[in-house]
């Protein structure tokens, strides 16, 4: 399954959401921080379109399917390079 980096992240986000929260029920009540972090990125991403799970996946090879973030990505490295 080819899933560009625009689907990745909610749903990666939504593994880590879920396997937190089964964290904070087994282990320790601490690893809802983990939760509201994840939560906090998610709305972060919905509002601006980036998340720092994006430099990971673009880490990865991952592309991204919105042109507006694969444009503001390349700019940026872009940036960094001169």
């Amino acid at each position: 399954m080819n899933l560009p980096g625009d689907r990745l992240v909610p749903i990666v986000g939504g593994a880590c959401v879920m396997l937190s929260t089964l964290m904070a029920v087994l282990v320790t009540p601490w690893s809802l921080a983990v939760t509201a972090f994840i939560g906090a990125n998610l709305v972060f991403y919905g509002a601006l379109g980036w998340c720092p799970a994006t430099l990971l996946l673009q880490r990865f090879g991952i592309r991204q399917a919105c042109p507006a973030t694969a444009m503001r990505s390349q700019k940026s490295s872009s940036a960094r390079a001169e």
